[in-house]
């Protein structure tokens, strides 16, 4: 639910949508807009969306019974029971109409702010954290919407919920509130998901970030192509922007091929590109890389100069995301020194690479890598930092892109010396499937069932298999659930906290935390 004082009127409010048929009650004043029945206000408008497994269209009653006097839908009306409504309008799109009324309740918030938005197959979370960070510590007041937490300048961080990246009245809001709390810049995490469904819509977007775009989400966009086609739509609002008084700067990752796939779409755009020494056409890259069991030494090297800088991370990933981040900070007019100072006190990201410590005599570490590209990335910096063996764990999402199951299954056997593939939010489809899937591409790497790797669907049973596999100097990696707090099995979603499970095997295996 969103509130605003003083009310507009509905007839006001529809005018900035772009494909809205009024039936009736033009002039009923709108003083909230909620698309969640449960949140309508007397006197607020209700938007009918249809979800996954939910229609809006079935609580249309519900809303009005909790006093809502609006609603908008994108079902023909005569097929509805919409008695008691005062005003009502239809659009053939109720998620583009939510959009674009949002942005229209508040004013467009986004335009008063430096707004950036990452997006990337892999990397998006940790890269908008260290943005944050980044700038906050030069000083700038600076908002975060994110998968892992909402910052509001000034305020406690906030959990969010499972989704990257909110509706679009939620994002519209939020921007609100940090421009009410005098954000100087606010970094939005955003998601092809959320591109596709319009919740950044009207989002004025100062810079653009693209990490890489690999295999993922085939499920929803249908093709590779389709969902490169979806990540571009950040840099096309950031041209559009642009055009409004935006900075218009793309930060391209020039070491991914799906990365630079947008660049077509960049048009007249600044585009900072970074990547890794070898890749000359970077205009920030890191060179000298120096790793470490603890962080990593590189040397910065950008437009405005060079400087030997350090993150108190392992992996090239955080390399380059780290580049990301400082690109970002050059393009927002720090200085290196500013750059530098915030590289070398990033905090840990939740949920990523997050060492759980019991006193055992072996590293366990719980990430969120849930595709093939992350899952290599991840394993062979463990491989490079451990004197032991490397164990995994991890399944993969049902309802989601089925082709990399049997990727991940056989990156894990060309990288791990252990794996037990286990379940991981298997939703309405059958869990053992998933795994079976998994399995056969370990088993198309040359991986014996048995020797190298084990099926154990119930999670928690297969965390004890693994930690008990475990031996002095040996790495364990717990991958796919990092920061979430649930396991979805159907429309259930059942309380987890991995570390947590961890720390409380660890406590039975006679293990006493630090």
């Amino acid at each position: 639910m969103t509130t605003l004082e003083p009310a507009q009127t509905f007839g006001g409010l529809l005018a900035r949508v772009s494909d809205a048929h009024l039936i009736r009650g033009g002039e009923i004043p709108v003083t909230a807009i909620a698309y969640d029945s449960r949140r309508v206000v007397p006197g607020g408008l209700f938007v009918a969306l249809r979800g996954s497994y939910v229609d809006g269209h079935d609580y249309l009653a519900a809303a009005r019974a909790n006093g809502a006097a609006a609603c908008l839908v994108d079902r023909e009306p005569a097929t509805l029971s919409l008695d008691g409504y005062l005003a009502v309008a239809w659009s053939p799109n109720a998620r583009q109409a939510l959009a674009q009324l949002a942005c229209a309740f508040y004013d467009d918030p986004s335009r008063a702010l430096r707004l950036v938005g990452v997006t990337g197959t892999d990397g998006k979370t940790t890269t908008c954290h260290m943005i944050e960070h980044i700038l906050s510590q030069a000083g700038r007041r600076v908002g975060l919407i994110g998968t892992v937490a909402t910052v509001i300048p000034g305020q406690a961080a906030q959990s969010s919920g499972r989704q990257t990246t909110p509706e679009s009245l939620d994002t519209q809001r939020l921007l609100a509130e940090m421009g009410a709390a005098d954000a100087d810049a606010v970094v939005l995490e955003t998601s092809s998901h959320g591109l596709e469904t319009h919740r950044v819509d009207g989002c004025a977007f100062d810079v653009g970030v693209v990490t890489n775009i690999t295999h993922e989400h085939i499920d929803f966009h249908g093709t590779e192509a389709a969902y490169r086609r979806a990540k571009a739509r950040l840099i096309e609002q950031v041209a559009a922007a642009r055009a409004t008084g935006g900075l218009g700067i793309a930060v391209v990752n020039m070491d991914d091929s799906g990365a630079r796939s947008v660049l077509p779409y960049a048009g007249d755009l600044s585009v900072v590109g970074y990547g890794l020494a070898e890749h000359t056409s970077a205009d920030v890259r890191a060179t000298t890389v120096r790793p470490s069991t603890d962080d990593t030494r590189f040397d910065l090297v950008t437009p405005a100069g060079h400087i030997a800088t350090s993150i108190p991370m392992i992996g090239m990933w955080n390399v380059s995301n780290a580049l990301a981040a400082a690109a970002v900070g050059i393009s927002l007019r720090l200085s290196l020194d500013e750059v530098d100072a915030g590289l070398r006190t990033l905090p840990p990201v939740p949920g990523r690479m997050v060492s759980v410590r019991a006193g055992q005599p072996f590293q366990v570490l719980v990430d969120y890598a849930h595709t093939a590209p992350a899952l290599d990335a991840l394993l062979t910096a463990a491989r490079d930092a451990t004197a032991g063996r490397v164990l995994v764990l991890f399944g993969s999402g049902g309802e989601r892109d089925i082709e990399k199951r049997a990727e991940m299954g056989s990156v894990a056997a060309s990288l791990a010396d252990f794996i037990v593939i286990t379940s991981e939010d298997p939703r309405f489809e059958d869990p053992d499937a998933i795994i079976g899937q998994i399995a056969n591409g370990a088993l198309q790497a040359g991986a014996a069932e048995g020797v190298d790797f084990v099926r154990l669907e119930d999670r928690r049973m297969a965390i004890e298999c693994v930690l008990e596999r475990a031996a002095q100097g040996d790495t364990v990696i717990l991958a796919g659930k990092g920061h979430e707090r649930s396991l979805i099995y159907g429309a259930d979603e059942r309380p987890w906290d991995e570390a947590r499970v961890v720390l409380d095997v660890l406590e039975t295996m006679g293990y006493v935390q630090d």
